[in-house]
């Protein structure tokens, strides 16, 4: 049984089958790996960044934390001063003048100069993000309700991603605090290589989302939208992540796995998962025609 109890489609049925007969197939050709991309109990930064475009975004974070802190700090301080300084108790009485034509020019310039320094950092790495370089490795992530089918573009073979049960994740490698998080197939990248992802979504908008990789994209049916990132050489291990989108009741139960290894090792695995998985699940094609569908309904209309 998965920890998602119902799966009332016939392609989710199928799926199911399929995947139990190959849960943990693709741990026997990968190395132990160190899990790296998790969220910590009672964290309250971000995860270990294990890409550029993750260390830009903790960057332009903490940037914007300071200006933000430092404005605070002395709005805070003004009004403690006013509140001090012209406390009727004190017997002050009120001043008569209507305006200040120094200060007027000086909070509305400086909220400008600040702006225009957020723009930059702001800018470039958005760009950074949106515009996708040519890729190593094109995978298609496709939300399902409630799992993720993922498919190697390039080799023409693909699987579905189910959250694993508490009682399947000693014996896939996992801890138990965990859970949640493991699923029985995960998705396997080469480190230092351009991973171009293409997301989308079978039924309802979904969200494919990798905190350590600072990769966040909304799955819509019909569209077609793209992500990239590039985790760093040095930095193999396991990665989670999980549906950031309301999609139903079992939301919370459609994680991500990620498997960063070295080049050998993925050679190895893609020698094997070529193998295991050329007919490809079944949800595939399950999720191609309901994007067939809803394409020729656009066209229609």
């Amino acid at each position: 049984m998965r920890a998602v109890s119902t799966f009332k489609t016939l392609g989710a049925t199928l799926a199911g089958l399929m995947a139990a007969g190959t849960a943990f197939a693709q741990d026997q050709v990968l190395p132990e790996l160190e899990t790296i991309g998790i969220p910590n109990q009672d964290g309250y930064g971000f995860q270990t960044a294990a890409t550029e475009l993750m260390r830009d975004v903790i960057w332009l974070d903490t940037f914007l934390l300071w200006i933000i802190t430092i404005i605070s700090l002395f709005v805070t301080v003004l009004l403690l001063i006013c509140a001090f300084k012209f406390n009727a108790k004190r017997g002050h009485k009120p001043a008569t003048f209507t305006h200040n034509s120094a200060l007027e020019v000086a909070w509305t310039v400086v909220p400008i100069i600040i702006l225009i320094a957020i723009i930059p950092p702001s800018l470039t790495l958005l760009f950074k993000q949106q515009v996708i370089p040519e890729a190593d490795i094109t995978i298609k992530a496709t939300g399902n309700q409630w799992y993720w089918t993922h498919e190697y573009v390039d080799h023409e073979f693909g699987f579905d991603s189910f959250m694993l049960a508490k009682d399947e994740l000693a014996d896939a490698g996992y801890e138990q605090d965990e859970y949640l998080l493991a699923t029985d197939t995960a998705v396997v990248i080469p480190t230092g290589k351009t991973i171009v992802v293409q997301v989308t979504g079978s039924d309802v908008i979904h969200a494919w989302t990798i905190p350590a990789f600072g990769v966040k994209q909304d799955a819509v049916p019909g569209r077609l939208a793209q992500l990239w990132f590039e985790v760093d050489e040095g930095k193999e291990g396991i990665y989670f992540g999980q549906c950031s989108e309301l999609c139903g009741k079992d939301h919370s139960y459609m994680p991500i796995t990620v498997k960063a290894v070295s080049q050998a090792d993925y050679d190895a695995w893609l020698a094997a998962a070529k193998s295991e998985y050329a007919e490809g699940p079944a949800t595939v094609k399950v999720a191609d025609a309901n994007m067939t569908k809803v394409l020729e309904n656009e066209a229609a209309n």
